[in-house]
């Protein structure tokens, strides 16, 4: 099997302790390390994303292949920053006020994390100055966030009308996802997307800042 294969395979089931060591030998062997991420880490990602969509892999098998990336990733980013690898772009990534949910925003985290974007993650109960804040100095071309409470959904408006009294919602694009959130509620408030899992939030994301 192509080195490159099997780091892609690896990933897919997970094998977190061998993802590295297939990175690094494949490094040592000369291929790049764009290509060790763009067709080995990203490719296996992106095979657990699409069967996960097809309701064919589960949440732990994504958490799994999400964890053995960012391994991977351990190795390889300081490669990256070498060969001038640059991000896709910024995301700001948290989860409302007063909901302390965090197992969906992390698989977020980490699919976008794998798939090239810059995450910078605010954790939970994030108060909508913060989320204006951190959007506003790292200049970020998205702002990801989740509800997963009927309770705190309405929150997520509060943090689009904060980014439009800070003069910066033209700036940047707004994804919301979590279990009362539907893509009807995403227009209501005012929000540019909605996704309903982890995979399908890589999706929208590069779709709204093509």
């Amino acid at each position: 099997m192509d080195i490159i294969e099997e780091i892609a395979g690896k990933t897919e089931k997970g094998k977190q302790l061998e993802v590295p060591r297939t990175v690094q030998r494949a490094l040592e062997s000369g291929i790049s390390p764009y290509e060790v991420l763009t067709n080995g880490l990203q490719k296996g990602l992106e095979a657990v994303g699409a069967r996960f969509k097809r309701n064919q892999a589960y949440i732990p098998e994504v958490l799994l292949a999400a964890r053995a990336m960012q391994a991977g990733m351990n190795v390889l980013q300081p490669f990256l920053t070498e060969s001038g690898a640059k991000p896709i772009a910024k995301v700001v990534l948290g989860t409302v006020k007063d909901d302390l949910h965090d197992i969906g925003k992390n698989m977020v985290g980490m699919m976008l994390d794998g798939s090239r974007f810059q995450v910078i993650d605010l954790g939970v109960n994030v108060p909508a100055e913060k989320f204006v804040a951190t959007v506003e100095a790292e200049k970020s071309a998205l702002l990801a966030m989740s509800a997963l409470l009927s309770t705190t959904a309405p929150y997520l408006k509060t943090v689009i009308e904060a980014l439009k009294k800070k003069g910066l919602r033209q700036n940047v694009k707004v994804l919301v996802g979590g279990a009362p959130v539907t893509e009807e509620y995403a227009i209501k408030i005012g929000a540019d997307g909605f996704a309903p899992d982890s995979a399908r939030a890589v999706d929208k994301a590069k779709e709204l800042l093509r």
